[in-house]
């Protein structure tokens, strides 16, 4: 691990990393054949991390200096629990920095927060075709919950919902 620490460094984003942090959504969405839902922009993304009140927040991982993946998330809550909880949005590491123990530190530093904030609990959510994120997840120690399911309103299904 040793070797691992000395070639990874993992800080908080930073103003000027915005369109790198984009870029690397982007290479996300490629990877989960979803880069047709991409609609952000660059300026999207900064404005999301770094306006007057960012909602959202992420990290970046360098192996050796190189941007090799990144990890964007949020606040929730849990009623049952009356605390904070911590989803992780998205969590991607470049092809060629796979399997160096990059997603597994960015998944502890996020959970060294959860646990040093004192919060309830740490969720995300994962394709179900995705099984090698599936099996890395479970080595982790996370369990899937298929009994609850995602629900989603957008688009016009949005605009219809509001205007009712």
């Amino acid at each position: 691990m040793d070797g691992v620490q000395a070639s990874l460094a993992i800080r908080a984003a930073r103003p000027d990393d915005a369109a790198t942090i984009h870029a690397l959504v982007c290479e996300l969405a490629e990877y989960e054949k979803l880069r047709h839902e991409v609609d952000a922009t660059a300026a999207d993304t900064a404005e999301a991390l770094f306006g007057t009140q960012p909602r959202v927040f992420a990290e970046i991982a360098r192996w050796q200096g190189e941007v090799a993946g990144f990890s964007l998330w949020f606040y929730n809550y849990s009623t049952f629990r009356g605390r904070h909880g911590l989803y992780l949005e998205d969590l991607y590491v470049r092809p060629a920095f796979r399997g160096r123990g990059i997603g597994k530190a960015l998944i502890v530093n996020l959970a060294r927060r959860c646990v040093a904030e004192g919060l309830a609990r740490f969720q995300w959510s994962v394709l179900d075709w995705n099984t090698p994120s599936i099996e890395f997840y479970r080595s982790l120690g996370a369990k899937l919950t298929p009994e609850w399911l995602g629900c989603r309103v957008e688009g016009e299904a949005l605009a219809e919902l509001a205007a009712n």
